[in-house]
């Protein structure tokens, strides 16, 4: 079975309350509305949350398959569907729900309720987003479109040769399909339908003159600006001669500020790092010109200013796609553009071009990007400082001796940034929910015992064990991050003892936070501060110590 996600649930048996029983059809209708105004999904009925295939005696009457079908033709509008009853491995059977996504209309219950499929939840629609959702569905539909009504032969002939040739040298396209003949290999790529381009072909391998013709063709400008801010550089891309790889190679090759790089000491060499990563410029492109919805005025801009990239997107995130949920969550505005990009080597596979961004920032010691959303647009910062330059030969070396996994390499960068984290950060900062998810981001990092764990649940504790450091002869500074709950109470003690004697001399948390260690978490110092008070040791003025501070109690309760 596969995981639970934006395309695929399981559902109990129990959702039918047995042959004779009342269906829960608010249900049904929910999940099937949400996946169809998405991109479409199953329902796989007869196994529960928590397992994997259904128990093997299971057998499901063929006429459930049928009434399901009919039921849901009265209880939703616009869902199209086909269910059948299919076998599992352990012999147990299933009843499997394919629905199909709603290209141009909006699908609904019969009560007039609006839905859309969020990762693994169906979430209800606002009326605000409605006119949003009809406006997505006509950009998921712009690709195959043949606005201009072109024959093949007003194609491009370099461009289209270009094209055939990287496509066949591709390793990511399968041998039957290179195989292929030059117009059929154009029909599987979506560039022509019925002997016409579509919007994607006229993109792609059509001339500059029936680009322009296109509704918004992508554009490109980079301007540079000093410290002020004021503008001293300007190159643009904007006269549609370009395709989108085409696009992609001219921005690297032509702005001489992405050849610029830092040197940071390396024993007696030294190292030098790139200001901004090829991979990280090349990414973002591609994500830019693979997202954007092509029925929006607006150009792409790359604005580097001394300190950071920022690169705005014109249009906003698909329905469903937030700056918090941005590296789990991943909707294909133009699907058959984002295959084309996947099958040249443009980017990653959809929805993980962000992972790629995460490990390559981290291993360079860098910022995550920052995703925001503005009223017309969509922009991703990146940040040129190095944080901790000692991490990247850690880094480096851990991954080298275990080979690590992508999600494992970006959560180890996370802890060695970080100095250490709890489970409730690492939530935050992956926007994982479930402790089961926040696992397989860890991987075999516990396992191996190259990151410690402390304590339980969310409080648990993550920290890179001090014999992986000393193996790979870290020169990082020491810090008190990660410091274990009894050395900081009886550091706040010995503090205490020095500058808070008594209620006559008090001391305010935060000077005691600067001297004990200001890199402590501050909900860690509370935390310390409540037990030593509940204990007796220590006393406070003020309410929780507002307002007032904190000093050794004069009888420590028994």
């Amino acid at each position: 079975m596969f995981e639970e996600g934006a395309q695929f649930d399981k559902k109990s048996i129990l959702t039918f309350g047995g042959e004779l029983g009342k269906w829960n059809w608010s249900k049904i209708a929910k999940h099937c509305v949400a996946m169809a105004n998405a991109q479409g999904g199953r329902l796989c009925f007869g196994v529960e949350d928590q397992e994997s295939a259904p128990p093997p005696a299971q057998r499901i009457s063929p006429h459930i398959a049928d009434r399901l079908q009919k039921g849901i033709s009265h209880h939703c509008f616009n869902v199209a569907t086909a269910a059948k009853v299919e076998r599992c491995g352990n012999g147990g059977e299933v009843l499997a729900l394919d629905i199909f996504p709603c290209r141009q209309t909006i699908a609904s219950t019969s009560d007039g309720r609006y839905y859309l499929r969020v990762a693994d939840e169906s979430r209800p629609l606002l009326p605000e987003d409605l006119p949003r959702l009809v406006a997505e569905k006509d950009a998921y539909t712009w690709e195959l479109q043949t606005t201009l009504r072109l024959p093949e032969s007003k194609a491009d002939p370099a461009k289209t040769h270009a094209l055939l040739g990287d496509l066949r040298k591709s390793q990511r396209v399968s041998e039957f399909v290179r195989q292929k003949e030059d117009l059929e290999l154009l029909e599987y790529f979506s560039l022509l339908r019925d002997g016409l381009l579509t919007n994607l072909g006229v993109l792609w391998i059509g001339s500059q003159s029936d680009r322009t013709r296109l509704l918004y063709p992508p554009a490109i400008q980079f301007i540079k600006y000093d410290q002020q801010e004021q503008k001293v550089f300007k190159r643009v891309w904007t006269d549609a001669s370009l395709n989108p790889k085409e696009l992609i190679e001219a921005v690297w090759a032509e702005i001489p500020d992405w050849q610029e790089y830092t040197e940071l000491p390396d024993g007696l060499l030294r190292q030098t790092l790139p200001h901004y990563d090829e991979v990280v410029i090349r990414e973002l492109l591609a994500n830019a010109l693979v997202h954007r919805p092509y029925t929006t005025r607006g150009d792409i801009f790359l604005n580097l200013y001394p300190d950071r990239l920022e690169v705005h997107n014109p249009g906003l995130l698909p329905l469903g796609v937030t700056p918090k949920n941005i590296l789990h969550q991943s909707v294909a505005r133009n699907r058959h553009l984002s295959e084309l990009f996947y099958a040249l080597g443009l980017m990653e596979r959809e929805g993980s071009g962000y992972d790629r961004l995460y490990e390559v920032l981290l291993s360079q010691a860098r910022p995550l990007p920052i995703v925001r959303e503005e009223h017309d647009r969509v922009i991703v910062t990146v940040e040129r400082r190095i944080i901790k330059p000692e991490v990247i030969d850690l880094l480096a070396k851990i991954d080298e001796r275990y080979q690590l996994r992508q999600r494992e390499r970006i959560s180890l960068g996370l802890v060695a940034q970080h100095g250490s984290l709890t489970a409730i950060e690492f939530s935050r900062i992956l926007a994982v929910e479930e402790d089961s998810r926040l696992r397989r981001w860890l991987g075999r990092l516990v396992e191996e015992e190259i990151v410690l764990s402390r304590g339980n649940t969310r409080a648990t504790e993550y920290r890179i064990n001090p014999r992986i450091l000393r193996e790979a002869a870290f020169k990082g500074k020491t810090t008190l991050k990660g410091i274990v709950p009894h050395r900081l109470r009886q550091l706040i003690l010995e503090d205490l003892a020095v500058h808070g004697p008594d209620s006559s001399k008090t001391v305010s948390r935060g000077d005691l936070h600067r001297r004990v260690g200001a890199e402590i978490p501050t909900s860690k110092l509370r935390s310390a501060l409540e037990d030593l008070t509940s204990k007796g040791r220590i006393s406070s003025t003020g309410k929780r110590g507002k307002g007032g501070g904190y000093f050794i109690a004069e009888k420590p309760a028994e």
